[in-house]
């Protein structure tokens, strides 16, 4: 395993075991954690509620985990249904933080085999650049630091849950912050990366996460992808994982004191610096005077001195021939002459009726075009052609059709 040499930086221009930057602010609430790592950047927030505990341990609370993944984060996302990556990375942070016993369970219980403590902790991906698990982790331990439980009051039977006002919240009772730390190989495990951009995921061979604390207790650990590490490699990454962990411990310890020093001075802290307490974000403007005397002969003299709208609007004319235009009134420019539109009208259908009418009757026996009221097709009547004037070959077939068209077609 052979780490990148000094010239040979990586695409964003760091070194092989340089760290994105990394910033964590907390919202308005207790328990919400915003963590920016380089361009990723997630959200953690944490809520609880009493719920029955599980009939094999009556006297601990419960913690669950929720990564979402929404294709605002990603277009790889896909919503509602869970993909490959969000069940691995799911499994990893409860090995990082429920299977290590970082928090005090049994401190979540309220009535022993009654009432107890859920947990719930949901990370929300708001935007993918790579090393998803990292932030998650840093977000998660975070939020739960920060995040503080109702106190609660019973008597006799009646459990009593007082709100902020009554009694002030309490903390969790958290023994040690486990951190993931990721360590990504290529050309089998020739060269190792730190802390993986969506870039170099793309074409990773494999990819290895270390949970551990300050105290350089290994927590979890998963290996994924296609290679085998030798043992050596693995204890190398856990010692460059351990001085990782001990930077993103004392990060995180500074920005909770921050936090609790700006919430106790009454000042706005972390995300809360661009939102005021309990409002919603607006802008203030000071008020214009109107003055409302005299508005109807203001507005007389408003509309007497404006100018006059133009009655209709001109309309271009295109000289070219050959180009229409469409619309009421305009000049048409298709080199057609007006005459012809007036061609079906009614009236001259009723003087051609007339006409073929009067011919008719001068012309009994001849050619006569009817044009029948009917839905029926115009009926053509020809003169029928006499025997002697017949051609000599024509056959018994040209007697019928001469017979045939001097028959007139009756109306149904």
């Amino acid at each position: 395993m052979v780490p990148l040499r000094a010239s040979e930086t990586r695409l964003d221009g760091r070194q092989t075991y340089d760290y994105r930057k990394i910033k964590i602010t907390f919202g308005t609430d207790y328990g919400c954690c915003f963590v920016d790592l380089g361009k990723t950047r997630v959200m953690a927030q944490v809520s609880c509620e009493l719920v029955a505990p599980k009939e094999n341990r009556p006297n601990e609370g419960i913690m669950f985990f929720n990564i979402e993944l929404s294709p605002m984060a990603s277009p790889a996302f896909e919503q509602g249904r869970q993909s490959e990556l969000s069940v691995k990375l799911n499994r990893q942070l409860e090995r990082c933080l429920r299977n290590s016993k970082c928090i005090d369970t049994e401190s979540l219980c309220v009535v022993s085999g009654e009432k107890v403590w859920q947990i719930r902790v949901d990370v929300h991906m708001l935007n993918h650049d790579g090393n998803l698990m990292d932030a998650a982790s840093i977000a998660a331990i975070t939020a739960l630091c920060h995040f503080r439980r109702p106190d609660v009051g019973i008597q006799g039977d009646e459990v009593t849950v007082y709100s902020p006002e009554e009694r002030d919240p309490i903390p969790l009772s958290i023994y040690h912050m486990p951190i993931s730390v990721s360590f990504s190989f290529f050309q089998q495990g020739t060269y190792l990366l730190v802390d993986p951009c969506e870039r170099e995921e793309r074409v990773m061979d494999g990819l290895l996460m270390i949970a551990m604390n300050k105290h350089r207790e290994i927590c979890s650990i998963q290996s994924s992808g296609g290679i085998m590490l030798l043992k050596d490699q693995v204890m190398r990454c856990s010692k460059i994982a351990s001085v990782k962990v001990s930077e993103i411990t004392e990060l995180i310890s500074k920005a909770l004191d921050n936090d609790k020093k700006a919430r106790k001075a009454g000042g706005r802290c972390g995300f809360a610096e661009s939102i005021p307490q309990e409002r919603i974000t607006a802008l203030k403007m000071d008020e214009t005077p109107v003055e409302m005397m005299d508005v109807t002969d203001r507005a007389n003299d408003i509309v007497q001195k404006a100018e006059a709208p133009p009655q209709t609007v001109p309309s271009p004319v295109v000289p070219a021939p050959g180009v229409g235009q469409v619309g009421q009134g305009l000049q048409n420019t298709w080199g057609l002459e007006e005459q012809e539109e007036s061609d079906n009208s009614g009236e001259e259908q009723e003087e051609i009726k007339t006409q073929m009418k009067e011919k008719k009757d001068e012309n009994r026996g001849g050619d006569v075009v009817e044009i029948s009221d009917s839905e029926e097709e115009e009926v053509v009547i020809l003169h029928p052609e006499a025997p002697d004037k017949l051609p000599k070959n024509t056959g018994s077939g040209s007697h019928q059709k001469g017979a045939a068209t001097t028959k007139k077609r009756q109306k149904k």
